[in-house]
């Protein structure tokens, strides 16, 4: 059985896709960018885009009935892995003593001209 998450709480979904999917009692989050609820991409710099997203993650996370204390896999695509090291200051934060599997891949370009993108997978409570 598959189920939709949807909150109000995170920008909604800029094309024919859910903001994240319940199988069975895994969570798969869509990809978020830094969009604020209301669509406006977040202005600055890597440090403040990869705080708008794991504002979003967190939305969607709690929305399916999960946390990042329950993330088993993280994806994260930067547009330069020059950034790399401050990513991971605020991904720190995130996962303090929980730290997911992961990976990071350096793309060309990102929906919306962002700097950063993340999706997870996360069981659900």
């Amino acid at each position: 059985m598959m189920k939709a998450v949807q909150t109000k709480l995170a920008p909604a979904a800029i094309g024919p896709y859910s903001q994240g999917i319940i199988v069975n009692n895994l969570f798969y989050s869509s990809g978020q960018i830094p969009l604020t609820i209301d669509g406006n991409m977040i202005e600055g710099d890597i440090k403040k885009q990869t705080r708008q997203v794991f504002q979003n993650l967190e939305a969607v996370l709690s929305a399916a009935g999960s946390s990042f204390d329950q993330v088993v896999k993280a994806t994260v695509f930067i547009k330069d892995m020059n950034e790399f090291a401050a990513v991971n200051e605020i991904y720190g934060e995130y996962f303090v003593t929980h730290k997911p599997a992961r990976s990071c891949v350096e793309v060309a370009r990102l929906p919306k001209d962002s700097l950063i993108e993340i999706e997870v997978v996360a069981l659900i409570k």
